[in-house]
């Protein structure tokens, strides 16, 4: 996030960026400054990798694959016990040769 950010800003930007945060703060605040930044950074960094590992692990509970073959199953289970029903009241079907 920060390079696409630096990406836009040419060396000379930079350059007066820091003449600037240095004549306001101070040689002696900037490094509490990148610090609290840098901290701030971490914690965003790894909030948002909690939440996708949080994302991943209940779409990981909630498989529909699993659903779908169990539901797979019992149509052919269905598909099978009517194929059965209907030799047993007809008989097995056979077509006439010419």
């Amino acid at each position: 996030m920060i390079f696409t950010v630096f990406s836009f800003i040419g060396f000379q930007e930079i350059t007066i960026i820091l003449v600037i945060s240095v004549l306001v703060f101070g040689p002696k605040k900037i490094p509490e400054i990148a610090r609290g930044l840098g901290e701030g950074l971490r914690a965003m960094r790894e909030a948002t990798d909690e939440i996708k590992r949080e994302v991943m692990e209940s779409a990981e509970k909630v498989d529909p694959s699993k659903d779908i073959k169990k539901a797979q199953q019992e149509i052919e289970t269905e598909i099978n016990q009517a194929k059965k029903e209907i030799d047993d009241a007809v008989g097995p079907v056979t077509r006439k040769r010419l």
